[in-house]
């Protein structure tokens, strides 16, 4: 019996692509191999994002791309947040689709199961995965979410917060053969706290042993409260004094709307103290523009943080409104309009200060490690959302090299071998 073929189309944030990976190794398993592009493969999987509008429009218009170009006879199978979000909803808009479910894709096309029959959906946070196909890897730590932002459905088709055993990420970890791991959940800093065999305060021993088996370690998605000095000294003794903190915003009324904690000088004095713990460290946060009630002043509080704050870099989103939560609840929406100005200026604003700290960096040795030919990573980007830093390509990929930084380019930098 000739093998299948699959392709998995991945939308969204890291713990998407950590799903797609362990979804990738369980089809494998299966009997089925890697198709070299979506035209060539049997089934087709679209591992879909509903954050925010912006992505579910996303997500719908890639599914009916897929669904025009795939090839005579391939299943189109439609998972992930909006999948789990919508389900028979969506199901009957997508008829494109032959298949729409949730988490942990039941599809079976393997030498055993020719005809793609359904089977029971599988728990993806536990399963196995491939080894990193680059030098570095994501690892979902946990599944979940028990705060209750006012703006954010994910607890609701996400679920409660499942922390993962520390044995079972270490094992990982050693499967992955990655030279950077970063660590990802939605809640990084509560890991443990859900489950009473692991225990709130597991991430800092769990970033130590991380670190002992790779070269570096970093963590995305840091709500800021949790930010307590033992995190901040683990995170630094990596190496990788990489902060990435959700603030949100920072006019303390508006935080509050969001049943959010802090406010702009919480947040600038933390920062103060982290730079002189460790003057080298990187900063990034999100931004959300536009959430109900946001005023002139709190848009005002907003820049002048950034041009106190000098963070490296910053995300910022306009507000969507998500059936269910507490912000769809409020009134005082703000102009949609207004919502763009505001964007505009916040990202022009930050934009430039990117392009100043990055400008700083010419003339530093620093030291990279090479993702592809000819790109490489300080501790000062992450993966996939940050700038990059362009390398001679003599240099082999998986390399830890120090480099010369010669010259800036927006985001990017360039250097030459020290």
């Amino acid at each position: 019996m000739p093998s299948h073929t699959f392709w998995v189309e991945t939308l969204g944030c890291p713990k998407n692509q950590v799903d797609s990976d362990k979804l990738a190794g369980t089809l494998v398993a299966d009997g089925l191999t890697a198709a070299a592009g979506p035209g060539e493969a049997d089934v087709v999987v679209v591992n879909t994002c509903a954050f925010i509008e912006a992505a579910r429009e996303e997500s719908v218009a890639t599914v009916l791309s897929l669904a025009e170009s795939r090839r005579p006879g391939a299943r189109l199978v439609v998972t992930g947040c909006l999948a789990e979000r919508y389900g028979d909803e969506l199901a009957s808009v997508l008829p494109e689709a032959d298949q729409v479910s949730g988490f942990g894709v039941p599809v079976a096309l393997g030498r055993a199961r020719a005809s793609a029959e359904i089977v029971p959906a599988m728990d993806l946070l536990e399963l196995p995965r491939p080894p990193a196909s680059a030098p570095w890897a994501y690892l979902k730590i946990a599944e979940g979410c028990d705060r209750a932002c006012g703006f954010c459905a994910i607890p609701s088709f996400r679920g409660r917060q499942r922390s993962r055993r520390p044995e079972d990420l270490l094992a990982e970890v050693d499967a992955l053969g990655a030279r950077e791991i970063v660590l990802v959940a939605q809640d990084l800093a509560s890991y443990g706290r859900d489950a009473p065999g692991i225990g709130g305060g597991a991430l800092v021993p769990l970033v130590a042993a991380v670190a002992q088996r790779v070269a570096r370690v970093r963590l995305l998605y840091l709500y800021p409260s949790e930010l307590d000095d033992a995190l901040v000294e683990a995170i630094g003794a990596t190496g990788v004094p990489y902060f990435d903190l959700s603030l949100q915003h920072v006019s303390r009324p508006l935080l509050r709307r969001m049943r959010r904690w802090g406010d702009g000088r919480r947040f600038l004095e933390r920062i103060a103290a982290i730079r002189r713990r460790w003057p080298d460290a990187a900063f990034r946060s999100n931004f959300l523009i536009g959430y109900p009630g946001e005023t002139e002043e709190d848009h005002d509080q907003l820049l002048a943080f950034l041009d106190e704050a000098q963070l490296d870099w910053c995300g910022f989103f306009a507000y969507s409104r998500e059936a269910g939560t507490y912000g769809a609840s409020l009134g005082d929406s703000v102009d949609a309009a207004l919502v763009a100005d505001r964007l505009a200026e916040v990202g022009e604003r930050q934009d430039a200060i990117t392009a100043r700290r990055r400008q700083a960096l010419i003339g530093r040795t620093v030291e990279v490690l090479v993702d592809r030919p000819g790109v490489g990573r300080t501790h000062r980007e992450a993966p996939e959302i940050d700038g990059v830093v362009l390398v001679p390509p003599s240099i082999p990929v998986g390399e830890l090299a120090p480099v010369v930084v010669t010259g800036a380019a927006g985001p990017d930098l360039i250097a030459r071998v020290a």
